[in-house]
């Protein structure tokens, strides 16, 4: 494209050069013409009064010598034999370089003329004398006079018309590169981004279709990177989840007892639960560095009944609470709350905290939900009797899990974002109970039920508990 505008603007340029300069050229070369003959005229006119007054052969000669062609010897005067003298002689003043016969066809016609001489031209210049008769003044114009500046002109033509071609080919190179280099960083941006490195973005400068193009580029990646953080998202949660069933499995695998095929399904259980957390930390150390964002939601009069998700998840985890002595309390559940946010992010969330509790505490430390109904809120409490954590603002950081042996960091993340997307938040501080309490702050909105949606767009099924099930699962912060 670049070389393309250059070779445009060059012959555009020349055409345009070629034809002003041309015409000038010529006009130059008749305008120094006519000024050299102008000049001829005025000198010849200076012997007219000279010739009404008087034939004298040495009047006539002072007169010429009195004039600047003159002395230089390029004028002469032709006076024709007297008519009424027979006998008379023409009477030549100067030096003569015109044919005769141009001095009579001057004569006959009776006005100036033109005539090509050697080394130049002859003006021929008709005259009225006082016998009547008609006298021709020559004045001689050489070739030089007639040329005098015409070449220095026409070298001034031409280096303007050269420098106007260089300057446009410099002008179109200029604007051919303003127009490339955008393309080509475009181009570049494009090939990086298809080869992975998701961080390349592109200047929004140069023409503006390029930067328009260039904006739309930007957009489109910052949406790769949004849709890859999603699904980077969305299998870490989907792994952590799958700790529920493997807690069971586990739990009841240690219930076996011993023998070759409980052994088996003891070391089977564990293998998957190592490959569950190797999928969690390899989708956390592949998410990308912006932060994630929402990209769903559900539409008006979404949500569900958190007394109804509270009651059905802690009948889920009653049994193993029963099974290591654990004491539970549950309040605030006695009627339907409503609140803006679907079922399965709710039963995740609860299945996150309260597996915190069975994995993170001794066994036999008890613990409650508790569910708030205000105007603008709903609270629900999970507190327990455990040992706390020391550091409550560390343990909301998705990814951070401390120093809890085989904890992957997602499960109270699983929470905070639950709440955010109602406009609420996460709390962790000191319960009643002498352990930790986590506080979910769900927002209601101005009808009672604000719009909501799990973060990142996605809607995970409920797992039900099967028939005959003795033990939950739990979810690791």
């Amino acid at each position: 494209m670049r070389w393309a505008l250059v070779k445009v603007s060059l012959a555009v340029t020349v055409m345009v050069v070629v034809a002003f300069a041309i015409p000038l050229g010529l006009v130059i070369k008749e305008m120094a013409r006519d000024r050299a003959f102008s000049n001829a005229e005025r000198w010849a006119a200076t012997i007219g009064p000279t010739l009404s007054i008087t034939t004298d052969r040495d009047s006539l000669n002072r007169a010429v010598q009195t004039t600047e062609v003159g002395i230089e010897g390029r004028m002469a005067v032709h006076i024709p034999p007297v008519a009424d003298e027979p006998g008379s002689l023409p009477l030549e003043i100067g030096r003569r370089r015109a044919a005769q016969q141009d001095l009579e066809t001057t004569r006959r016609i009776g006005r100036a003329s033109i005539s090509e001489v050697t080394g130049g031209f002859a003006l021929l210049q008709p005259t009225a004398i006082a016998s009547g008769q008609i006298a021709v003044v020559e004045v001689f114009v050489p070739e030089d006079d007639v040329s005098n500046g015409v070449a220095t002109a026409w070298l001034v033509l031409a280096g303007v018309g050269i420098a106007l071609i260089v300057g446009s080919v410099a002008v179109a190179d200029r604007l051919g590169v303003r127009m490339v280099q955008p393309a080509q960083r475009l181009a570049g941006a494009a090939h990086d981004l298809g080869e992975g490195r998701l961080g390349v973005r592109v200047p929004e400068e140069g023409p503006t279709e390029l930067r328009s193009a260039a904006v739309a580029f930007n957009s489109m990646a910052d949406q790769v990177v949004q849709l890859l953080a999603n699904e980077r998202e969305l299998a870490a949660d989907l792994s952590h989840r799958l700790r529920t069933p493997l807690t069971v499995l586990r739990l009841n695998a240690a219930s076996l007892g011993e023998g070759p095929a409980a052994e088996q399904t003891r070391s089977a259980v564990e293998q998957l639960e190592r490959e569950v957390d190797t999928i969690i930390r390899t989708a956390r150390e592949q998410r990308s560095q912006a932060q994630a964002q929402g990209v769903g939601g559900a539409g008006p009069g979404a949500g569900c009944d958190v007394s109804d998700v509270v009651r059905e998840r802690m009948d889920f985890w009653s049994a193993l609470a029963e099974d290591e002595g654990r004491k539970v309390r549950l309040a605030g559940v006695e009627r339907p709350v409503r609140i803006p946010v679907a079922r399965p992010e709710l039963a995740a969330a609860l299945d996150a905290l309260l597996g915190n509790v069975f994995r993170h505490t001794p066994v036999g430390t008890a613990f409650s939900v508790d569910v708030h109904n205000g105007d603008d809120a709903v609270i629900v409490l999970v507190s327990d009797a455990g040992p706390g954590i020391s550091d409550p603002k560390a343990a909301l950081v998705r990814g951070n899990s401390g120093d809890r042996d085989g904890s992957t960091g997602l499960g109270l993340d699983i929470v905070r974002r639950v709440a955010e997307s109602t406009g609420g938040d996460v709390r962790i501080g000191h319960s009643v109970l002498g352990g930790t309490e986590v506080r979910i702050w769900i927002g209601l909105g101005l009808d009672g039920r604000r719009t909501a949606g799990g973060q990142n767009g996605h809607r995970l099924g409920r797992r039900k508990r099967p028939a005959g099930a003795r033990r939950g699962s739990g979810l690791r912060a």
